[in-house]
């Protein structure tokens, strides 16, 4: 029986880059940090210390993969075409104007949506992120999607 998610993949263009990122301008903590066996793959994982079930691997393209298919990824990340998922927080604006004066790049203000309030940012990759606030009280239907 699956009881949830665990693990998740980041695709970064530079995982020390990347590392100060989610560390030092989001407050992530590493959790794992290792070559794997001599001359191997950089794991690299980080996760909130809030939630210690789930890390997010910040990997670069290529491991496993095909030449041609590790370029399109690359592009794609650097174009910003791949969003990875949504973070949520409990505080919205005052997060928000943290994670700005820290040097995140917005690129949407938070804005009320039929699922709580949202954020967007792009990390340093290109990347984007959903940053949200989830509704008390659940969907609300009846809102704007805003799209």
């Amino acid at each position: 029986m699956i009881k949830g998610l665990a693990i998740t993949t980041v695709w970064v263009l530079d995982q020390d880059r990347a590392k100060e990122f989610y560390t030092e301008k989001l407050g992530l903590e590493v959790r794992t940090d290792m070559t794997l066996g001599e001359g191997g793959m950089r794991w690299l994982t980080v996760g909130s210390p809030e939630q210690p079930d789930v890390e997010l691997t910040l990997m670069v393209p290529g491991a496993g993969m095909d030449p041609e298919s590790a370029e399109m990824i690359r592009k794609l990340v650097a174009k910003g075409a791949l969003g990875p998922g949504v973070l949520t927080t409990d505080d919205i604006h005052g997060d928000y104007a943290k994670l700005k004066d820290r040097g995140v790049e917005f690129i949407q203000e938070p804005q009320e949506r039929p699922y709580g309030t949202e954020a967007l940012f792009r990390d340093d990759s290109g990347n984007w992120f959903s940053f949200t606030q989830r509704r008390e009280g659940g969907l609300d239907t009846d809102k704007d999607w805003g799209c």
